[in-house]
């Protein structure tokens, strides 16, 4: 995928309509969690550097194309104001007459944050009319929100029809990482993917499965395949009538050439709490009253070793209920191993989606990863293979590289 950066981009004296996902976590009306605004923040800098008027626009939650005021973007704006270390200026609106004059007023480096997208119905019906209301207040469009790039939204999809665009640095960073961790990989590429149900991961474990040469199935969506084969998982979360469609996976992955890995030991529980007495035991001898809850000591030392043959991974799902311990221990033990082999250049890892990433954290690594992505929705459909419209449009629209 090749995409204008702002390598190329000329930007001062311009205004620069600056796509950004601003969508933070916020309890009482204080963010608890800054680093999306933080992600942001290189994209802007640099084009304030370069001299650009930068206004930025992103969605809040879901007011349903209402203005809902404790979905405003002002608190958003202010936090960001921190983040850049300059003064940040905000309109109550994104778009309309005090939009226009607020920009108007901008000079050479000054950036600006509009309101909540969401406040008007056609952002998420992606209307024509309105998604042109905000590119004129824009001379160039840089998306640099990935993580609502599965959406075709007016600010993420439509406004590209009308300016030309670019890709912003955690864009480019997030396409870079995504493309050399299954379009282009360097093999052996493996793939951890967990979870509880087999049913909300069929796109994602079909499509990986013609990507990766090994699969690493993990968390309760293993116990599943497990129950297939005839193994006894006790009263272990599973979907019993999904297990024709897991013998299917199986097949399949036969197929491709992908090597399938499920656990071959299990930490047991009579009970889902903190501290609760444990048990180890292999497969197949889970007892009739007990729940698999985590992966066990040979399962974790499997994994590891198969990790340290490989060249790329791609992890989505913890191994176990690691919000809970002891059952965090695999998770944990999987997550600093491949953590080391990264910082010593020997696999290239690509993580994301919403639990695997607060298990990265909790077992300290998050940061030693080659790419830990935060976009949720949008890199659950890019590994199930989906086309996301705000990416798309960015090569189709006529703004791709060596097709202006």
């Amino acid at each position: 995928m090749v995409f204008r950066t702002l390598d190329t981009l000329e930007a001062r004296g311009k205004r620069v309509l600056v796509r950004a996902d601003l969508n933070v976590p916020m309890h009482d009306g204080v963010i608890t969690d800054a680093t999306r605004i933080e992600r942001v923040a290189p994209t802007i800098n640099e084009l304030a550097g370069k001299g650009a008027r930068v206004v930025v626009l992103s969605h809040f939650d879901r007011p349903k194309g209402k203005v809902v005021p404790g979905m405003s973007l002002r608190p958003i704006a202010e936090k960001l104001g921190e983040v850049l270390g300059k003064p940040v200026g905000f309109v109550p609106e994104c778009v309309g007459p005090t939009v226009e004059a607020a920009v108007a007023a901008l000079n050479d480096g000054e950036v600006l944050v509009l309101e909540n997208t969401r406040f008007h119905a056609g952002e998420e019906a992606n209307d024509p009319e309105f998604a042109k209301a905000i590119a004129q207040n824009g001379d160039i469009f840089v998306n640099d929100a990935f993580s609502a790039a599965h959406r075709a939204h007016a600010s993420t999809e439509g406004v590209a029809h009308d300016l030309p665009s670019f890709a912003g640095r955690l864009m480019q960073a997030e396409l870079s990482a995504l493309s050399a961790a299954l379009e282009n990989p360097e093999r052996p590429v493996g793939a951890i993917i967990g979870g509880s149900k087999i049913s909300t991961k069929l796109d994602l474990i079909g499509n990986v499965i013609a990507k990766v040469d090994t699969l690493f199935i993990t968390g309760a969506m293993a116990n599943t395949f497990l129950a297939a084969e005839g193994m006894n998982v006790g009263k272990s979360l599973q979907e019993a009538d999904m297990h024709e469609t897991a013998r299917k996976i199986a097949h399949l992955a036969q197929e491709k050439g992908c090597e399938i890995i499920l656990p071959v030991d299990a930490v047991v529980a009579r009970e889902f709490k903190a501290g609760a007495e444990t048990e180890t035991c292999l497969i197949g001898e889970v007892p009739a009253d007990a729940m698999i809850l985590d992966a066990g000591p040979r399962t974790v030392a499997l994994i590891n070793e198969r990790l340290a043959t490989l060249k790329t991974l791609v992890w989505n799902g913890p191994l176990g209920a690691f919000e809970i311990e002891p059952f965090d221990r695999a998770t944990v033990e999987v997550a600093q191993e491949a953590a080391r082999l990264t910082q010593e250049g020997k696999l290239r890892t690509v993580a994301g989606g919403g639990d695997t990433v607060s298990a990265l954290r909790h077992a300290g690594v998050a940061g030693q990863m080659s790419y830990v992505s935060t976009a949720g929705g949008a890199f659950l459909e890019w590994l199930e293979g989906k086309i996301l419209p705000g990416i798309e449009v960015l090569r189709t629209t006529g703004h791709q590289l060596g097709l202006d």
